[in-house]
């Protein structure tokens, strides 16, 4: 017999936040200063690999308006002067952060919304999307069915326990990119069917839909800015500041229980 997984505990605020820091979802999380920076620089100098699918202008063309920003709604150390070693994510603003995201859930569920989940981090964040996916479609909410046969990025984007991926050569891709997306939404509207209501994502994924015109929520890493960005500009609803890959995807089951909980959803297995 085939056990079913049994739902994570819901912790409360103040273990959420130690359990956050201890498997470093949070805190010192492992994501190099060096390479924040550098992220930050390369979207102020307008390479679009890293406006995750916004269209920024040149709204951010100094990285130290970039650095103010991922101080304020991230929690990286905002001395500009710090260039190497250890940087941080606030995992007070994460938690702040879901609970943001489960008010926007909330009025999902009370409006019967269509909604649509991708990931660029399947290795890490599927099982995060799966779960909320499951506690919408359970209290009425559709769960979008993107078109088949839809390519992009040399890859075919498909769906898999409710998430939309990029697959190549039958592995799952990690992707920034927001080509994946515009090829959902485009095969949406080729087919007659209307666009989602929220989209629920990570990277260029959330990006595009936040920049597109759908309500969007993101995830993000201290080293993604633009997500970060958008939030800022009303451009998505929400981004969650989180490691987006620590060692274990397990780790993250407790702050899905968090959010499932917060949200009024229920978790199932």
């Amino acid at each position: 017999m085939v056990s079913m997984p049994i739902p994570s505990p819901v912790p409360d605020r103040a273990a959420l936040v130690d359990h956050l820091v201890r498997t470093r979802i949070a805190g010192n999380v492992a994501t190099p200063r060096e390479n924040n920076l550098s992220h930050y620089r390369k979207l102020a100098n307008g390479d679009r690999n890293f406006w995750l699918g916004l269209e920024l202008g040149d709204r951010w063309t100094d990285e130290q308006d970039v650095l103010a920003v991922m101080a304020e709604r991230c929690g990286v150390i905002d001395d500009p002067e710090h260039r190497t070693g250890q940087d941080t994510i606030d995992p007070q603003l994460t938690v702040d952060a879901l609970d943001r995201k489960a008010a926007v859930l909330r009025k999902a569920a009370e409006s019967q919304s269509r909604v649509l989940f991708a990931t660029g981090h399947p290795g890490g964040l599927i099982d995060v999307h799966r779960s909320v996916a499951a506690g919408l479609r359970a209290v009425g909410c559709e769960i979008v069915e993107i078109p088949g046969g839809l390519q992009a990025d040399e890859g075919f984007v498909f769906q898999f326990a409710d998430v939309a991926m990029l697959e190549r050569g039958a592995t799952l891709w990690h992707t920034h990119s927001p080509e994946p997306m515009n090829a959902i939404l485009d095969g949406l509207t080729r087919e007659g069917r209307p666009l989602p209501d929220l989209v629920i994502a990570d990277h260029g994924w959330a990006g595009r839909a936040g920049q597109r015109g759908i309500d969007a929520v993101g995830y993000a890493d201290c080293n993604d800015p633009a997500l970060f960005i958008g939030e800022a500009e009303g451009t998505l609803a929400v981004t969650v500041p989180l490691d987006d890959h620590v060692t274990s995807p397990r780790f993250y089951d407790p702050m899905t229980a968090y959010l499932l909980d917060a949200a009024g959803l229920p978790a199932l297995p």
